[in-house]
């Protein structure tokens, strides 16, 4: 059998349970080869698949997730290393850096950004990394309830040379913090009890990460009071939501005195709450 041979049974076999099963079927073949992606796509595609590579389809044929099985994932400019212990950053959690820029510029067209950010259940450090290499003067902190997740995270943080600029600390979300910050993330657990999930994300992904009570607002009812006092008076906040719950977080802003605004991911779904203290075009900065 050839790679390209072994490609498309890989493809085959995975269409039942991926939405993008030859991309699946790329990404395994490149790791058990050792290369990147692209090098496996450029390169000679007639040669024997390494006997690792059966192992890692079959790994993916049981829902285990690809981020999981390459060890890896990237977000927004970076590339994380990300374990199970960790929830795998998606794409969607993009639009809280995207609602960051509009509000504190881009580093590469002369924005001001901000000078301290907080990253409020870290994980693997995906926000605050990312946030970090946008804005090259910025500081960060990383708080998460998991040492494990805090181990990926600092490991992130040198492997992408920001350990100078990143600390990390074991926390109930904002629970003793007495600094300011001008931006403030946070990716909480948000899903109801009875969600149901893909298999991928329930059989593997951290339910600490995933779950927050009955309807999904645990977490939001006890961080969101938290938030004011740790934000600077020229800060922003963002906050990560379920798609169906806009509204529900929302009231806990205003209850709390902040101003919410609704931030739609590519797909158009509800992604973030956000409240930026000069308004969203960030008028008298």
């Amino acid at each position: 059998m050839t790679l390209r041979e072994a490609l498309n049974e890989a493809t085959q076999r995975l269409a039942s349970i991926s939405d993008t099963p030859r991309l699946d079927a790329e990404l395994l073949l490149a790791q058990a080869l050792g290369l990147s992606r692209e090098a496996l796509l450029l390169g000679s595609l007639e040669r024997p698949p390494p006997s690792a590579f059966a192992e890692l389809v079959a790994r993916r044929a049981a829902h285990e997730p690809i981020a999981y099985i390459t060890g890896t994932r990237d977000f927004w400019t970076i590339s994380l290393a990300v374990s199970p212990g960790v929830l795998i950053p998606r794409p969607d959690s993009e639009t809280l850096i995207e609602a960051a820029i509009d509000y504190f510029g881009s580093s590469t067209r002369g924005g001001r950004g901000p000078s301290s950010i907080l990253d409020l259940g870290t994980g693997s450090g995906a926000l605050l990394l990312a946030a970090l290499a946008e804005w090259p003067e910025a500081q960060g902190l990383g708080v998460d309830a998991s040492n494990v997740a805090l181990e990926v995270a600092s490991d992130n943080a040198t492997q992408l040379g920001l350990a100078s600029r990143a600390r990390f600390a074991t926390g109930n979300w904002g629970t003793g913090l007495s600094e300011q910050f001008d931006l403030i993330f946070c990716n909480p657990p948000y899903v109801e009890l009875d969600a149901d999930l893909p298999a991928e994300v329930r059989n593997y992904e951290p339910q600490s990460a995933l779950f927050a009570g009955a309807d999904g607002l645990d977490a939001y009812r006890h961080l969101i009071p938290q938030l004011p006092p740790l934000l600077n008076p020229l800060g922003m906040i963002a906050v990560e939501i379920g798609a169906t719950q806009a509204a529900a977080v929302s009231e806990l802003f205003v209850a709390n005195g902040l101003t919410p605004q609704v931030r739609q991911d590519l797909g158009g779904r509800d992604r973030a709450i956000v409240h930026f203290s000069l308004g969203l075009d960030g008028k008298g900065r």
